[in-house]
């Protein structure tokens, strides 16, 4: 064995809305190095992806990674990246295709962010046991994750839990272009109009406890952004799915509730470090 051969690494990233979070770990998962960097989304998907990866390569200080797992937002592939409104262009971005010409040797694996998030809380969070499990990510938009039998529920295109697109009421049935459930509840939303404010509150209560009442979880787990106000959003949402759900579930805030995307994304890549396709 080459004593001078440096350390075998993978490389893990959470590209959101706002901000991209990169770690650098061993092949076993323990972090070696991590760093945080603004997605600048108004700059377009093209900048946002070129900013992640010199960030990445800073932290890899010449290093190839064996694997690179990523966390976005949308359904990410390697020719587009769907639902993902949140950064102009990322629904056009060849995002698999552009990650793998920057990192050519590296075995590539990438996730939806709430649901890598759900499957780290479930593996090592505060999701841990809860068949069914739900997880609420409550970022700069709007999603949830089912966790059954231990499995995260992709769906048929991988849009399962993309609650950011219910209707918000009975009188947008039908419409072309309706304003999405995200538009007032999500980060987004919060940072035009205070939390304390009735209708932020008042649509989030109500499509939890409907979609609390459509899969009987067994608990409820809470992540993202706005969990920094979770004493304001915890007792309006217990009380309201006491009131109206048949077996209401726990519900606790995160384990993870701001890195569990990355844990999630780092897991993946020490997977495919172990297990390349």
């Amino acid at each position: 064995m080459n004593e001078n051969a440096p350390l075998p690494v993978v490389l893990a990233l959470d590209i959101g809305g706002t901000k991209t979070a990169l770690t650098v770990a061993d092949l076993h998962g323990a972090r070696l190095a991590d760093r945080t960097v603004e997605t600048h989304a108004d700059q377009g998907a093209q900048a946002g992806l070129k900013n992640a990866v010199d960030a990445a390569r800073t932290l890899l200080d010449g290093r190839e990674p064996i694997a690179v797992g990523v966390s976005t937002i949308g359904i990410p592939g390697e020719d587009a990246v769907a639902l993902a409104p949140n950064i102009p262009g990322w629904e056009e971005l060849a995002l698999g295709r552009e990650l793998a010409l920057a990192f050519p040797q590296s075995q590539l694996r990438l996730v939806n962010d709430v649901k890598a998030a759900a499957r780290h809380e479930h593996d090592h969070g505060a999701l841990a046991g809860a068949d069914p499990g739900l997880y609420l990510n409550l970022g700069t938009g709007l999603a949830a994750a089912i966790v059954v039998g231990g499995t995260v529920l992709g769906g048929r295109h991988g849009a399962a839990g993309e609650i950011g697109y219910n209707l918000r009421s009975p009188a947008d049935v039908g419409k072309r272009d309706p304003v999405p459930l995200e538009a007032v509840v999500s980060g987004k939303a919060h940072a035009q109009r205070p939390l304390h404010e009735g209708e932020f509150l008042e649509q989030l209560a109500f499509h939890l406890v409907n979609l609390t009442i459509a899969l009987d979880p067994e608990r409820i787990v809470v992540g993202g952004g706005m969990v920094r106000s979770w004493e304001a959003l915890h007792g309006p949402l217990r009380r309201a799915l006491d009131a109206a759900v048949p077996y209401p579930p726990e519900l606790l805030r995160a384990a993870h509730p701001y890195e569990a995307p990355l844990l999630g994304a780092l897991a993946l890549a020490v997977e495919a470090a172990h297990h390349p396709v």
